[in-house]
This record gives C-alpha cells, sequence and structure tokens, in this order.
C-alpha cells in the first residue's frame, strides 16, 4: 500500500520545481496549440489528486514549420513552375533587347544615307539651275542654248518639288534621334536583364509597348508611312507609350500621401516639400519649355513651307521664261524674257539653299523633339505624383536627381521652383526655363 502512494506522487503529483520553470514555457505556447491530453492508469483503490491541467502533456514545442501543409513535392513543382515562367519571360526580354539593337543599326544606316541625299540633291539641283540660268542669259545671242535652258529649269522645278516633299533632311534627323532612342532602350533591357530580380510578363509587355511606340513615332519606310513634314498643327514628337490607367484600392487611395497639406515625414525619400517642388517644376516645363519649343516650331514650318513653294514655283516660272526667250516680238521682248528666266532661276537656286542648306526640315524635327523631350518629362512627374502610395513611387531622392540632370541643373537648384505650385503664383510671373541642358 505505501509503495503505491508513492508511486501516486511520483507520476502524479508535479514537483514544484518542475511547475515553476515550466510555466513560463507553456503559458508561452499555449495559444498556439491546444494541449494533448496523456491517460495514466491508476492502480485500482487508488484516487488521483492531481488536476486534468497536470495531466497535459504538451505538445506545443513541435515547430509548425517542421509539418507544412504541403508536401515537398507540391512545393518543389511549385519552384519549378515559377522559375520556368521567370526563364521564359527572360528569354522574352532579351530578344526584345535584340530587335532594339537590330533597329538602332537600321536607323543608323538609314540616317546616314538620308544625309547624304540632303547634301546630293541640294548640290546637284542648285547646280541645275544655276546652268540652266546662265545659258538662258546666253540664249539671246546664242538661240541653240534656249531649249536647254528650257530643259535644265524645268529639271530643276520638279526636283525641287520632289525633295521639298520629304525633306531629306528632316528625315536625316528623325534617324538619327531614333538611333539615340534605341540605343537607349537597348541599354535599359540590358541592365534589366542583368538586375537580381526575377523578370515578369509585366516586363516584357512594357518592353513590347515601348518598342511598339518607338516603331511608329520613327518609321522606316519612306513610302508609304512617312511623317506628314508640313502638318496643320504643331505637335511634340512622342516615342514613349501612353501610361494605362492603374487602379488602386479604396483603402489606400487617400492614406499615404502627403498632398498639399501633409505631415512632413519621409516616406520612401518623398516629403511635402519635394512634392511642391515637382509640382512647380511642372508648371514651370508647361509653361515655358514646352511652349517656346512649339512656338518656335509653328515659325520654322511656316518659313519652311514658303521656301518648299517659292524654289519649285520660281524654278518652273524661269522655264516658262525661257521659253520665251528669242521669239517674234523683238529684242526687247526677248531681252526681258531671258532676264527673267536668269532671275527666277537664281531667286530658286537662293531659296533652295536657304531650305536645304539651311536644314530647315531639321530645325523643325529638332524643335518638335525637344518639346516632346520636355513632355515625357511632365508626365513622369505627372505618374509619380499621381501614385498615392508613396510607396510605391520611386524613391523620391533618387527621382529627383534624375530630373535635375534631365533638366541640366543640380538637385539644389529645383527647390526654387517649389514657390511657383502656389495657385497665387501666375504664369506670367514665370521668368526662368526649367531646362538648361538646350
Amino acid at each position: 500500500m505505501a509503495a503505491a502512494l508513492q508511486a501516486q506522487r511520483l507520476f502524479l503529483t508535479p514537483s514544484t520545481s518542475t511547475s515553476s520553470s515550466s510555466s513560463t514555457f507553456t503559458a508561452r505556447r499555449r495559444s498556439a496549440a491546444a494541449p494533448c491530453r496523456a491517460a495514466v492508469r491508476v492502480p485500482n483503490g487508488l484516487q488521483a489528486t492531481a488536476s486534468p491541467a497536470d495531466l497535459s502533456l504538451n505538445l506545443n514545442w513541435i515547430d509548425a514549420h517542421l509539418s507544412p501543409s504541403s508536401s515537398p513535392s507540391q512545393q518543389q513543382q511549385h519552384q519549378d513552375v515559377t522559375g520556368g515562367a521567370a526563364a521564359v519571360a527572360a528569354e522574352k526580354l532579351r530578344l526584345v533587347a535584340e530587335a532594339a539593337a537590330d533597329r538602332a543599326e537600321m536607323h543608323d544606316i538609314i540616317g546616314r544615307q538620308r544625309d547624304n541625299w540632303n547634301h546630293l540633291l541640294l548640290h546637284s539641283t542648285n547646280s541645275l539651275t544655276l546652268a540652266a540660268s546662265a545659258m538662258a542669259a546666253l540664249a539671246a545671242t546664242m538661240p541653240p542654248l534656249k531649249a536647254s535652258a528650257g530643259v535644265l529649269l524645268a529639271t530643276a522645278a520638279v526636283t525641287m518639288a520632289a525633295v521639298n516633299t520629304i525633306q531629306p533632311s528632316q528625315l536625316a534627323e528623325e534617324q538619327r534621334n531614333a538611333t539615340r532612342l534605341w540605343r537607349q532602350l537597348e541599354r535599359h533591357l540590358r541592365a534589366s536583364l542583368l538586375a537580381a530580380g526575377n523578370i515578369t510578363d509585366a516586363d516584357v509587355q512594357d518592353a513590347m509597348d515601348r518598342v511598339l511606340a518607338l516603331d511608329a513615332a520613327y518609321p522606316l519606310p519612306l513610302l508609304p508611312g512617312m511623317l506628314e513634314k508640313f502638318p496643320k498643327s504643331v505637335e511634340p514628337a512622342r516615342w514613349w507609350p501612353r501610361r494605362r490607367a492603374h487602379h488602386q484600392p479604396k483603402s489606400t487611395r487617400r492614406s499615404k500621401s502627403f498632398g498639399r497639406r501633409g505631415v512632413a515625414t519621409n516616406g520612401n525619400g518623398w516629403t511635402p516639400e519635394l512634392e511642391e517642388e515637382m509640382r512647380g517644376l511642372l508648371r514651370v516645363l508647361r509653361a515655358k519649355d514646352e511652349h517656346q519649343y512649339l512656338t518656335v516650331g509653328k515659325l520654322v514650318l511656316t518659313l519652311n513651307k514658303g521656301l518648299a513653294v517659292a524654289g519649285p514655283t520660281l524654278a518652273a516660272t524661269a522655264a516658262v521664261a525661257s521659253a520665251f526667250i528669242g521669239s517674234a516680238g523683238g529684242d526687247a521682248a526677248a531681252t526681258w524674257a531671258s532676264g527673267a528666266a536668269v532671275v527666277c532661276g537664281a531667286a530658286a537656286a537662293a531659296a533652295n539653299t536657304v531650305e536645304h542648306g539651311g536644314q530647315m526640315g531639321m530645325v523643325f524635327e529638332l524643335l518638335r523633339n525637344c518639346a516632346g523631350y520636355y513632355r515625357k518629362l511632365q508626365e513622369d512627374i505627372e505618374a509619380c505624383l499621381g501614385e498615392v502610395d508613396v510607396e510605391r513611387r520611386e524613391n523620391g531622392e533618387v527621382f529627383e536627381t534624375k530630373v535635375a540632370l534631365l533638366l541640366g541643373r543640380s538637385s539644389s537648384e529645383l527647390k526654387q521652383f517649389r514657390r511657383m505650385a502656389s495657385a497665387s503664383f501666375k504664369d506670367e510671373d514665370i521668368k526662368d526655363y526649367a531646362g538648361k541642358l538646350f
């Protein structure tokens, strides 16, 4: 009987030291898992004095990660699928990068060819016109030169009309800018492939959109598909895709943006002062920089239109005048006809030289590209400020440095545009331009 009582005390009554040492551990794990009840057989005639809690065998020390819900084979299969998708996306992006490199090479070759066109057609057309004018001057005393002068002047008029339609200097500038942008896209894609993060289908789709936008902005074929050289309205060149609308959850739509009255806290490099700085800069870009290039572009386009019409018209007039040289009407009529052919031919050569020697088409395209440069920067700033969750934006300090470099300024110089974000600051009061690069 004494032995049984001793066994009861040994198995059923917890010691003070054990209870005190394990109470903290048990309380810590009690909320994670339910205790497992262990049954202990007690000899007949004995009553257990211990409580049910003392008879519990806690298995909370077992880590939940040691028994995952999915089997190792399923986890390995999921990893294989994810890794395979990333590898396929990376291969697609590599193909896009190769296509961008090939496009850059093609645009570079065609750009050089069309620049040669500009020089060759300029000199050949001027040579035709001046030689025909000299023949028209001598045709009054040497009648056989009359027909030669008329043919050369007519040829010069047709050549001028064709060259003015395609504007070789503008074509060359399009290809030069396209070459730069294709190489820029290739570098961006190569850097994405070398980055540590996984390539996703969204990255591939974004790259494809940029490729298609560049193809549309700077087409390779001359006819058909050539950009309109004399548009009715001047718009900035656009070589980037339009941004898709991003729908954000309502819970975060207005919760993490500083806004115009946000608190002065730092979130992902963004502060209320930096947002005001970007808003002021956005206003200056729209009111001054882009507007300036569009205004000058309209003036250049008007001048180029006038020269494009004047050159062929003057050459055709000279060709018609040369037909009356030596006709029945006296020496005075022959002299006037010869003089008109000479003057109109020289004026046609002068107009052609100003238009293509001065590369008016190239200047117009350059102004369009500069306006597009500032338009793209505006859209980048608007897209960044439009993201209300600052954690989803590009880092504020990095973005500020990038904008400063694109404008040819230092980051500290951008702070002067903060006051221009105020509604009380009028556009007429903006005197300085945002860009210093060009």
